[in-house]
């Protein structure tokens, strides 16, 4: 049975958070599918600039978290500003956890986590400049290139791909984690 993967994104994700992971879960046979509030075409971001865009494959109102087997949430400042805002992107997220399967999240993608009231007692990283609203949110940060906590995976920065993505189809391969929750 294929894994499906849904990818939470909007406007402004940050363009190689969002395609480095997909293209590393694809290669692995996974289903990968772009999950926005919006349908059509999303635009990336990258190095201060609009950078591409990606079709959507569905709304937030066509699937539910039933319907997949991972989340990744991709950073950027704009993609997980606007998510952390929607509410039905934040009960997405939730359910996951719920459901205790794995989520990833890079970068200013933690943001959409805290939102969610997901990272209470979590260790996890995340860009620099975020770290204080995890540890405000009662995250336990640390500055490491990928940090695994009970199928959350999370990492700081593109430079971190590498070992964000052989972590994430880790934790996919895996499946759920009887401890990942809220």
């Amino acid at each position: 049975m294929t894994k499906r993967v849904a990818v939470l994104a909007t406007n402004g994700y940050e363009k190689s958070e969002l395609n480095s992971p997909k293209e590393a879960m694809e290669k692995e046979g996974f289903q990968v599918d772009i999950v926005s509030l919006e349908k059509g075409k999303i635009k990336g971001w990258s190095d201060a600039n609009w950078s591409g865009e990606i079709d959507v494959n569905y709304t937030l109102s066509e699937v539910t978290a039933r319907d997949y087997n991972a989340l990744l949430i991709p950073g950027g400042v704009i993609n997980p500003d606007k998510l952390r805002t929607d509410d039905k992107a934040l009960q997405f997220v939730r359910d996951f956890f719920r459901q205790k399967k794995p989520v990833a999240a890079i970068c200013h993608a933690a943001w959409v986590l805290i939102s969610a009231n997901v990272v209470d007692g979590r260790k996890m990283t995340s860009y620099p400049s975020i770290k204080d609203d995890l540890i405000n949110a009662s995250a336990h940060w640390e500055d490491t290139e990928v940090v695994v906590d009970q199928g959350l995976v999370t990492s700081r920065s593109p430079k971190d791909l590498d070992a964000f993505n052989a972590k994430i189809v880790e934790e996919i391969k895996e499946g759920k984690h009887e401890m990942q929750g809220v």
